[in-house]
């Protein structure tokens, strides 16, 4: 049996890197999914949207909600002129809808400071509101054609077997790894992009976390991991909680606001008055609101939920009216 490869360290690259960016250009070639905001008619708004939306959520959820944002809005100057809660409301259940809110702010920043037109370079993405470093490397990569070092938690990943021998990447990215991964960026632009986007797309379909098909990855033979044994991951990784969290009760209060198109009062939201509302309530709010009472949270945490619905913008109260901002 052969000896095990030496593992590389984290920031260095593999012995021949041209030869892993061919075989993850040739397989990206074959496997890639067709996704809209791949398609050669995109448009870096459309980049944007995606790129923003695809945090910590699955694709198969993105799809359909970036397909109505885009149709609603195809431009950000289409997106700056509606209110800030048309966004959230659009938003629907992807989570985490202080996403919306901030592209929202980044659709005005682009309609005030850039003629309605998004910056193309990393410096200038990281002005806008809600863009940060990931977000500014994959939308210059992807929308503009630039060489960036984009790493994500696919791309950790896959860096981290493939050239580090470690099941899974560090909890939290460290410089290492952005070392690694600025080392084995190819220098040609072109050829820079498709391995961002074939390092993820390697992630996302075959090098996953918890079950990866190893015996389909290109780049198989090439990998560290692969060779050291498959060693175990040195922590066990915890998802958040969701069930009974203030989380859920402030996902429930807002599809409340979201069902109801002119706000709801406050005293909804006490016990004696939630005890009343049926699932035929006018306004459409009936089933949203009987959702929120099958969670049976405490007066505490819903008043807890909403003021941090309050405080974080996604919700205002005007004389006693909940609606989005």
């Amino acid at each position: 049996m052969a000896a095990p490869r030496r593992r590389a360290s984290a920031a260095s690259p593999p012995a021949r890197p041209t030869d892993l960016h061919a075989a993850l250009a040739a397989w990206f070639a074959r496997e890639a999914r067709d996704l809209p905001w791949r398609a050669a008619d995109r448009t870096p708004w459309g980049v944007l949207v995606s790129e923003i939306m695809l945090q910590q959520t699955p694709v198969v959820r993105v799809l359909p909600v970036w397909e109505e944002w885009m149709r609603r809005w195809p431009h950000p100057t289409d997106l700056a002129a509606e209110p800030a809660g048309e966004a959230v409301r659009a938003w629907g259940r992807l989570g985490y809808p202080r996403r919306a809110l901030r592209l929202h702010a980044a659709a005005a920043v682009i309609m005030r400071e850039h003629d309605g037109e998004l910056p193309s370079t990393e410096e200038g993405l990281l002005a806008l509101p809600g863009v940060g470093t990931y977000t500014a490397a994959a939308v210059a990569a992807f929308a503009f054609g630039g060489r960036a070092t984009v790493v994500d938690t696919n791309i950790r990943r896959v860096h981290a077997r493939l050239i580090g021998g470690e099941a899974l990447p560090a909890p939290s990215l460290t410089a290492a790894e952005q070392r690694r991964a600025a080392a084995l960026l190819p220098e040609d632009r072109a050829e820079s992009v498709v391995w961002n986007a074939a390092a993820m797309e390697l992630g996302a379909l075959v090098c996953t976390a918890r079950s990866p098909r190893c015996s389909e990855c290109p780049v198989a033979s090439e990998c560290a991991w692969l060779a050291a044994g498959e060693p175990p991951p040195t922590y066990t990784p915890r998802g958040q909680a969701w069930h009974g969290t203030d989380r859920q009760v402030r996902g429930a209060i807002m599809a409340v606001l979201r069902a109801a198109e002119h706000g709801v009062p406050r005293a909804l939201l006490d016990d004696s008055t939630l005890a009343t509302v049926s699932d035929s309530a006018a306004d459409g709010v009936g089933p949203a609101v009987a959702r929120l009472k099958a969670l049976q949270a405490g007066p505490e945490q819903r008043e807890r939920a909403l003021a941090g619905l309050l405080a974080d913008g996604l919700a205002v109260d005007a004389d006693g009216v909940l609606r989005l901002p």
